[in-house]
């Protein structure tokens, strides 16, 4: 028997012939287990409807594994998200949706209801939140719909709101919930998130008090979620370790809605 003849170099052309049917049998894979993934997901049993709902249990699966993860990597004072300088604060705020905010509301006597852990209801007024240090952030709101814009508000801590009316145990607790006065929008949030240092009761837009159309006379500002958790015209506040109901979380959306 001869020796074997040492195998002739691959030409440039023969070398991308190789890499191109590589490319395309890689790329077919994953096309097939794209759609066979695809199937299964949309076959797979849908939800039953309660806190969330809407979507298939593998996906809401999915996405409360990644709230945790994400909770415990993100939400801390070491990460803050981007300020900018008043000046390129937008001057006409955009305004998505007015559920919650449509029925009339008298200011003057607006109180906001906090029920604690054991069942204590407090009944706090505007002024008494005003009275308080103001915080100010300009920040990047964004929204779910793929719109952002850099806003200014102005407004009261929620670590200092906590502080200041001694809910510290109430903070021991999963989740925090927000109604407006009509009950017809809600939102249910993590501690982490809540507790962020730059997520505010805001009562400024613009260091002029905020309009009806934008939550008066408080709102909730939080930086590190998208703008449908930021809750306009807050009514009440409670607390609790199962996750309160949530308006878009019903409808199939993300209960975390985390940036």
């Amino acid at each position: 028997m001869t020796k074997k003849q040492a195998k002739k170099p691959l030409t440039t052309e023969q070398k991308i012939n190789r890499r191109t049917f590589i490319s395309f049998g890689v790329f077919g894979a994953a096309a097939i287990g794209g759609v066979f993934g695809w199937k299964w997901l949309y076959n797979s049993p849908e939800e039953v409807t309660a806190i969330t709902g809407g979507t298939r249990v593998p996906l809401r699966r999915a996405l409360n594994k990644t709230e945790i993860a994400v909770r415990r990597l993100l939400y801390s004072e070491k990460h803050l998200v981007r300020t900018y300088p008043k000046s390129m604060a937008a001057k006409n705020v955009r305004q998505n949706s007015d559920v919650g905010v449509e029925s009339p509301i008298d200011l003057a006597a607006w109180k906001l209801q906090v029920t604690k852990g054991n069942g204590e209801k407090l009944l706090i007024g505007i002024e008494d939140i005003k009275a308080l240090p103001k915080t100010e952030i300009v920040y990047d709101f964004k929204c779910v719909e793929g719109w952002d814009q850099i806003q200014y508000w102005g407004g009261l801590s929620f670590v200092d709101f906590v502080k200041h009316f001694n809910l510290d145990s109430e903070t021991k607790m999963d989740y925090v919930g927000m109604e407006t006065p009509d009950k017809l929008y809600y939102v249910g949030l993590d501690m982490d998130s809540a507790l962020h240092p730059q997520t505010l009761l805001a009562y400024e837009m613009n260091e002029k008090p905020v309009p009806l159309n934008h939550g008066a006379p408080l709102r909730l500002i939080i930086p590190v979620k998208y703008g449908v958790k930021n809750l306009k015209r807050i009514g009440s506040i409670s607390f609790s370790n199962q996750r309160p109901r949530d308006y878009w979380a019903e409808k199939g959306y993300d209960y975390f809605l985390g940036l």
